[in-house]
């Protein structure tokens, strides 16, 4: 994770209600498909000429967990300037406490300190890993937040990847593993029955972070319509874009070509995320393996181009996208017939066909695409 920009950037914005379904009003996202409203530089004067019907938003972002945060907000909310400050210095306090790139962070101790007596952690932060040990056992060890010690094997951690030998992964595996975590409800404590055993939150950690953003801004701020994403592969959308009854309108754009959307849906108080393999990917004998690991196998997931998940929470979407692009299409089918509030569309590799499934059918009204 990278030094937090204290101040941030602020920025005017107008678009037409009807813009928001034109593939030019999608930013290209870095690296993965979530698309808000592409930057129009305006003034005050020119927003005096807008017509009725065109929305204005304002724009808040600072960089944040190596990717940049926004909070986009109605133009005219009260005390928005304060409130996505606030919002944002919110992320700051999080990116502290759960990154693993800082020795001080409650995680680093964490890891340091479990696997030789148990740690009491901060109420929320137990939380948020009684959740991920939830999804860990609904998704049969698909999402593993125990894998610290393999993303270190694979290169991942600082970007500079390389295939471990048959050995090392066997070694590393002895490291990781949900089953090896005890976390005691009753002492709020955590502890690693496995030396070496690393929690990482990189799968979860943005989702955790913009769901507590819009607790803050709910609760705090009363607050009523806002999106608010994390590097556009993680976002929530609260409650209705300017104008609109029926949600706001976020575009999904093709992992192969990031200037061309593939599909469009309506969020109303959920949150999305995707995965795809187009972020870092490994080369080795002639074949591109992505960064995103299997827990069950220790080697990258190579069935999926992309996963993207709608759900009550970006913590969920986070988890879940993770845990999609791993165990493909059926077992994601399952999990969606079996929690009726998550959806999904999914793109196989060499296949051409979205797949559309559980709440996200009523979220996008087409069931599958041909790019």
């Amino acid at each position: 994770m990278e030094s937090v920009v204290k101040n941030p950037v602020v920025k005017l914005q107008t678009m037409n209600r009807r813009d928001f379904l034109n593939p030019r009003q999608l930013v290209r996202p870095a690296g993965e498909f979530l698309g808000t409203v592409e930057e129009v530089r305006t003034d005050l004067a020119q927003l005096a000429n807008d017509a009725a019907d065109d929305a204005v938003l304002l724009r808040f972002a600072r960089r944040a967990m190596a990717t940049t945060f926004e909070i986009i907000l109605p133009f005219g909310t009260p005390g928005a300037q304060e409130l996505a400050e606030a919002a944002l210095d919110r992320i700051d306090q999080l990116e502290a406490q759960l990154t693993v790139y800082r020795d001080d962070s409650e995680v680093s101790r964490l890891n340091r300190s479990a696997g030789n007596q148990p740690v009491r952690v901060e109420s929320r932060l137990f939380g948020l890993l009684e959740l991920a040990r939830q999804i860990w056992h609904e998704t049969g060890g698909a999402f593993d937040i125990s894998v610290g010690a393999l993303i270190k094997a694979w290169g991942f951690f600082r970007r500079a990847g390389h295939v471990p030998d048959k050995e090392e992964l066997q070694s590393v595996r002895q490291k990781m593993g949900m089953r090896h975590v005890h976390l005691d409800d009753k002492e709020q404590t955590v502890a690693f029955r496995r030396q070496g055993l690393e929690i990482n939150l990189g799968s979860i950690g943005k989702g955790y972070a913009l769901d507590r953003v819009v607790e803050d801004l709910r609760e705090r701020w009363g607050c009523t319509s806002a999106l608010v994403h994390g590097g556009h592969s993680s976002i929530f959308a609260l409650g209705n874009e300017p104008g609109g009854k029926h949600g706001w309108s976020i575009g999904l754009l093709d992992p192969d070509d990031a200037t061309r959307r593939i599909a469009q849906l309506r969020l109303r108080d959920r949150g999305m995320a995707t995965s795809a393999a187009t972020f870092q990917n490994l080369e080795y004998q002639g074949r591109k393996l992505p960064h995103l690991l299997d827990p069950r196998t220790g080697w990258p997931a190579e069935g999926m181009r992309m996963a993207t998940v709608t759900a009550p929470s970006a913590a969920q979407a986070d988890a879940l996208a993770t845990a999609f692009f791993i165990l493909g299409i059926d077992a994601a089918r399952a999990y969606c017939t079996a929690h009726p509030d998550i959806g999904a569309i999914l793109l196989p590799h060499k296949q051409r066909d979205l797949i559309v499934l559980g709440a996200a059918k009523s979220e996008w009204n087409h069931r599958s695409r041909r790019l």
